[in-house]
Formats: C-alpha cells, sequence, structure tokens
C-alpha cells in the first residue's frame, strides 16, 4: 500500500512573480473525464486501497478549454493531459501529498492515464500572482551563467543557517534546463537542478511564467530529476495551454496606468520557491540575507511544500 507522509511545513523567502499573455481562438468548453472511474480503474488490478481508490473516484478531471477566473485566463487542455481545479489539487496537495494547506493554488495538470498516487508522477501545480506588468526590456541582456553563479553562491552562503537551525544544506547544482524567453507569446520557461542534504536522487524545480497586463501566470512542475526527461517532452505542450484573455493579455498594458513590477525577468527567475519537492524530500529552510539572488525591493514570506512517498509493495 501507498502511504503519504505530512512534511514540516518551513518559511523562505520568495518573491511571487509576475506575468501573462497572448491571445487564443475561442476554444470548446471544458469536458469532465469522469476521473473518479478513468482516475481509480480496478482496485485489483491497481492495487489501491478502498481509502485510496475512494480519493481517486472523487477527482473530476478535465480537458478542452478551463477558465482560470482569477486570473482572468483559459487553459486549453488535450486530451494528453487533464485538469484538476482548485479544489481537487488542493485535495491531491493536502490529503494525498500530506503539504500543509494553501489557497495559492487554482489548479494541477498532469498527464493522462496516470494518477496523482502513482509513484514518480509528474504534476505541474498552477497559481497566479498579481504583482504587476513585467517588463521584458532585459531579455537580451541577461548572462545566464553569471546569474546561475550569483544564485550558487547565495545558496552556499545560507547552507551555515539551515545547519545552526537543524535542516538539510541545500546545493543549487546548476541548470536543467537554461532559460528562454519567447518574446512573441510571452512566456518564459527554466529548470533548475538541486541537491538536498544526503539525498541520492536530485530536486527539479522546472518552471513556466506566462505573462501578463497585471500579472504572471506560475507553473510549476513536482518531481525529482529522474523525471528531467519526460516532462522536457511534455513542457511544450504545457507551455503551450495558457493564455490570458482577451483584456488581460501582456500586449493589453497600459503604460502610466496599470501597476508595474520592479523587476523584470531576471527577477522572476530568481525570485522563485526553491523547491517544492526535495529527493525524498527532506524539509528545509533558508532565512538568510540573500535568498538565492532574489533581485526585488519587497521579500514575501511563503511556505515551501515537501511531500514524502512511500512505495507500494511489490
Amino acid at each position: 500500500m501507498k502511504s503519504l507522509l505530512c512534511a514540516a511545513s518551513v518559511m523562505t523567502l520568495v518573491l511571487l512573480s509576475v506575468a501573462a499573455a497572448e491571445e487564443a481562438e475561442a476554444p470548446a468548453a471544458a469536458t469532465t473525464e469522469g476521473a473518479g472511474d478513468a482516475l481509480a480503474g480496478d482496485g485489483a488490478a491497481t492495487g489501491w486501497s478502498a481509502e485510496e481508490q475512494a480519493f481517486l473516484a472523487k477527482l473530476d478531471r478535465k480537458t478542452g478549454a478551463v477558465k482560470i477566473g482569477a486570473a482572468k485566463a483559459t487553459l486549453n487542455v488535450p486530451e494528453t493531459l487533464y485538469f484538476l481545479d482548485a479544489e481537487d489539487a488542493r485535495a491531491v496537495l493536502e490529503e494525498a501529498w500530506g503539504n500543509p494547506p494553501d489557497e495559492s493554488t487554482l489548479g494541477m495538470i498532469l498527464p493522462a492515464g496516470a494518477t496523482p498516487l502513482d509513484d514518480g508522477v509528474w504534476a505541474a501545480t498552477i497559481s497566479f500572482s498579481d504583482e504587476g506588468y513585467v517588463s521584458d526590456d532585459d531579455a537580451g541582456k541577461i548572462n545566464y551563467d553569471e546569474l546561475m553563479a550569483s544564485m550558487q553562491e547565495d545558496a552556499r552562503a545560507s547552507n551555515a543557517w539551515r545547519d545552526e537551525n537543524g535542516y538539510p544544506k541545500v546545493d543549487l547544482v546548476g541548470w536543467a534546463e537554461p532559460p528562454t524567453y519567447d518574446a512573441g507569446s510571452h512566456k518564459l520557461y527554466w529548470a533548475k537542478e538541486l541537491k538536498f542534504g544526503e539525498s541520492e536522487v536530485n530536486t527539479l524545480n522546472y518552471d513556466i511564467r506566462v505573462l501578463g497586463r497585471s500579472g504572471v501566470l506560475v507553473i510549476g512542475f513536482i518531481a525529482d530529476m529522474n523525471a528531467l526527461p519526460e516532462i522536457r517532452a511534455a513542457a511544450p505542450e504545457v507551455l503551450s495551454v495558457a493564455a490570458f484573455d482577451e483584456g488581460a493579455r501582456y500586449a493589453d498594458y497600459q503604460h502610466g496606468v496599470d501597476k508595474k513590477a520592479a523587476y523584470g525577468l531576471a527577477g522572476l527567475i530568481t525570485g522563485g520557491v526553491i523547491a517544492k519537492k526535495a529527493g525524498l524530500f527532506a524539509a528545509i529552510a533558508i532565512f538568510a540575507k540573500k535568498f538565492v539572488g532574489i533581485i526585488v525591493a519587497g521579500l514575501v514570506a511563503a511556505a515551501a511544500y515537501v511531500r514524502k512517498f512511500f512505495k507500494k509493495p511489490g
């Protein structure tokens, strides 16, 4: 049987990013896939307990056009993926994976044919930050090697605090995927590889940001480094799913009228949550003068979420 433990919630310093954009054609309405039967399957065949089957049966899997009202955005979810709304996504994060409550999650995307209880499954959480319009004027000026070196230095500096306070150190290994910005769609993505404590499996932070008029859609994959090839293959499809609605697009920004963020693309990259999932998911806390190169005027505290997996017996 697969069981899941709740891990400690710890505070990290984080910039909840910005921006989102692009106009999409009006898509077909979302459809419900009947996640209950589709995800739970036959108990004897899947090995799920009655309790686990009941949990999967209540999840409402959706494809097609899904409105994210809080972000004024639409997700066009293909049949190769499925979407869980805010209520179901929080049930997965909190009930199944043992994370503390989080009201910021607006939904979750998973690969079709997989359940949130499968070992090694990736999931992409969706939230929205209304920090304002993020200028992309620095898109062609960022030296990503220097940016990584700066973040690594700050991560190393914060390890002394973690040692003193009983938390495992975290090493920022490097880029798992160098940052790439599409100026046409105003979408930015990158991936970092991190090592937590003595974990044998490194952690993957794979992030997508969709820039918009008043904020950014934040799409973050939850996985370890073993899932990088699969996520790398899935990322373009996930990247294409999200678009802001007319009036909320990046191109709709009105200079001098709309709120503007105090940072650019580099701030989005350095200001992300350092980890939502870690190897066999040791809790971390970072509370240092600088948090992995955050370059923003204000600091916002946010919980770093952790989950632990225990495999079903074979």
